[in-house]
């Protein structure tokens, strides 16, 4: 009787373990920590959120015996620390820390056990810890067996949707319940299936989900796994092949390169409604695979198009630099040719390999060596381009001097690094010859221009003279008047004309035509100058209009009357011959404006860029008709008023007439200061 009041004293096991499940907890906690040795946890204990059901499946082990527990939680367990990358002796010592607590938490109690429930209690832990490694041990090989069979399926390095294909018949092979399996690539803003098998394989492939859209375009959006109980039913699945094939469990994951979205894999089954822990495990490990292969895939095609893309590149610059008609080098840092092209080759009268390796000096002529290398070593030094290097030598094929201009710049990586120098020689000796010709011709024409002048204006002056005397005779019948005074006009014309040659030569060779200013009144010169010119053209109205008081400033009075004659006379020559030829000055302020107005076929468009260079009539003879001056009025009109700081323009159109605008400063700026 004793006895058994004894032993009705004593504690239950399972009693205690209900009743401790959270101070069990904490201590659990602890040791976890103190295991650690203060570390934080890369992962979290599993055990944490399932500690108080295996603590009560413990406790009625006890009371009922070991064989009353439950496979499936050892199975979630083993499942899910297999899925976090844990191994077998991780797992071991979660238990290992659990019995200790336990065991510690019974040695702090005053109470002792009944007899034979802590042996209970051992077999029901080592229970549990058999199965769960048990458990573990099995899924870790059956996904080993199925990466391998995976592994297996790469080695002929298939397409991508080949291999997919491979990757997701492996998995129904290892896991019966599956019926049906695809894979989405995320493709724009949707999913597309890509591979599939199983279950409706034709009718799912190409279908299309748009991202945010059904349990598949949720999984993707979310970045998170989806499960359908029934996929048949369910109006979350947009696949209609899956719902008309009458799926039942449904489950899916996003397929992920660590942050980036690859698209998502899912696996269907018509007879279960829900998946095992170990099928989906088994499932996430293809995935994670099939991933990897994507990316690799994407990786390789990248790589594959790159690489095409710098053979094409690489084939179109080889085919430049040797069809190119000028010469083409690539130098490296240290100045040693790398690659050159024949015509480089041949400019340097070496054989095309031989210059690899070799620095310019052992390459090139000696007269030539040293501007090469001072603008080689000069891109090396600043990283900039040098530009128009003007080389000059013996020219082999044609004889006499050669030219050739170099252009020298520095070859970069995509990132900026200094690789080397390149460069490109042209051959200019062609031109340089041809310049040089040309230049002797304009000195030639300019001289002969100045000597003529000078030389034919004395005997004009005596034309003038006499046909001067002769017109103020009194016994001239009206036939010979009229005869002195084509004589007058005529040698008039002629004097313009060798002014202007002499001008034109004054420009070009004795640095600008001179002037002397002076202060005047333009309206008085302009009255004089235009009397003079009625003189010679009594037959044309030529007026001048003044509008504005102050019309003084300084100009060189012969400069000015040159001007407004030679716009006055070509205006004379364009305009027709019942109208008037109208001079209007105007006061605007600082300067004075003198137009030149006349009524006549406008000048064409084509020649208004062009109307102030010398030798450039103001309009296009008529066909079979003769050029009727030397083009160089306009010319010089445009020089005299530079000269004066000011400026000429003109506007035509068939309406309004021709009109020529010029504007004189009252006060022309310094020499210096006027423009080129």
């Amino acid at each position: 009787m004793k006895e058994s009041e004894g032993s009705e004293a004593r504690l239950s096991a399972a009693a205690f373990l209900r009743a401790h499940h959270e101070a069990l907890l904490g201590d659990w906690q602890q040791a976890v920590l103190e295991h650690l040795e203060g570390r934080v946890p890369t992962r979290d204990p599993w055990l944490i959120d399932h500690l108080p059901e295996l603590l009560s499946t413990l406790a009625d082990a006890v009371d009922a015996g070991p064989e009353t527990l439950d496979e499936r939680l050892q199975l979630a367990h083993a499942a899910a620390r297999l899925d976090q990358g844990f191994d077998l002796g991780e797992v071991a010592q979660e238990y290992a820390l659990l019995r200790r607590c336990i065991h510690r938490r019974l040695e702090d109690q005053e109470q002792r056990l009944r007899p034979g429930d802590l042996t209970r209690l051992e077999e029901a832990l080592d229970r549990v810890v058999t199965r769960t490694m048990k458990f573990f041990w099995e899924m870790k090989q059956r996904t080993l067996q199925t990466l391998d069979r995976m592994a297996e399926a790469t080695l002929d390095d298939p397409d991508m949707e080949t291999l997919l294909e491979r990757l997701l018949t492996r998995l129904m092979e290892a896991t019966l319940t599956v019926d049906a399996a695809a894979v989405m690539l995320l493709e724009d803003d949707g999913l597309v299936v890509r591979a599939a098998v199983g279950l409706g394989t034709g009718e799912v492939k190409g279908q299309r989900v748009p991202m945010g859209r059904g349990v598949t375009g949720q999984a993707a959006l979310l970045r998170q796994p989806f499960f359908v109980r029934s996929a048949a039913t369910d109006p979350r699945v947009l696949l209609e092949p899956l719902r008309q094939q009458d799926l039942r469990a449904l489950y899916g994951v996003p397929l992920l390169e660590g942050e980036r979205l690859l698209g998502v894999a899912y696996m269907g089954s018509r007879t279960a409604f829900t998946f095992s822990d170990a099928d989906t495990l088994l499932f996430h490990a293809v995935a994670q695979r099939a991933s990897a292969h994507i990316a690799q895939a994407e990786l390789h095609a990248r790589e594959h198009e790159a690489r095409r893309e710098a053979e094409r590149s690489l084939a179109q610059l080889d085919s430049l630099v040797d069809s190119a008609p000028v010469g083409v080098a690539f130098l490296d840092t240290q100045l040693r040719y790398l690659r050159v092209n024949d015509v480089l080759a041949n400019l340097n009268r070496k054989p095309l390999e031989a210059h690899q390796g070799h620095v310019p000096g052992e390459m090139i002529r000696d007269g030539a060596v040293e501007p090469i290398e001072h603008a080689l070593r000069r891109v090396l030094e600043t990283g900039q381009p040098v530009q128009d290097v003007l080389l000059e030598g013996p020219d082999a094929r044609r004889g006499g001097s050669g030219y050739w201009r170099a252009d020298y710049f520095p070859v970069r990586t995509a990132d900026g690094a200094l690789l080397g120098v390149g460069c490109t020689v042209v051959d200019v000796t062609d031109f340089k010859r041809a310049e040089a010709a040309l230049q002797q011709a304009i000195d030639f024409r300019e001289e002969l221009l100045a000597v003529l002048g000078h030389d034919l204006r004395n005997p004009l002056h005596a034309v003038n003279a006499s046909a001067f005397m002769l017109g103020r005779s009194d016994g001239l019948d009206p036939t010979s008047r009229r005869a002195v005074d084509r004589i007058r006009k005529s040698s008039a014309r002629m004097g313009r004309m060798i002014n202007d040659i002499l001008d034109f030569a004054s420009s070009r060779l004795g640095g600008g035509i001179p002037m002397k200013a002076q202060r005047m009144n333009m309206t008085d010169l302009c009255q004089g100058a235009l009397e003079e010119l009625q003189v010679t053209h009594p037959e044309r109205p030529l007026s001048l209009r003044v509008q504005g008081g102050d019309l003084e400033g300084h100009w060189d009075p012969d400069r000015v009357a040159q001007v407004l004659g030679n716009l006055v006379v070509n205006a004379l020559q364009h305009a027709r011959n019942d109208t008037p030829v109208i001079t209007t000055l105007t006061d605007e302020g600082a300067d004075v404006v003198m137009r030149v107005h006349n009524e006549g076929d406008p000048i064409p468009e084509d020649l208004l860029p062009r109307l102030f260079d010398p030798f450039k009539a103001s309009r296009i003879p008529e066909e079979g008709g003769k050029q009727r001056s030397l083009g160089l009025g306009l010319y010089i009109v445009h020089e005299i008023v530079q000269v004066h700081g000011g400026s000429v323009h003109v506007e035509s159109d068939l309406e309004r007439g021709t009109t020529f605008t010029v504007h004189w400063p009252r006060v022309p700026p310094p020499r210096g200061l006027l423009p080129p």
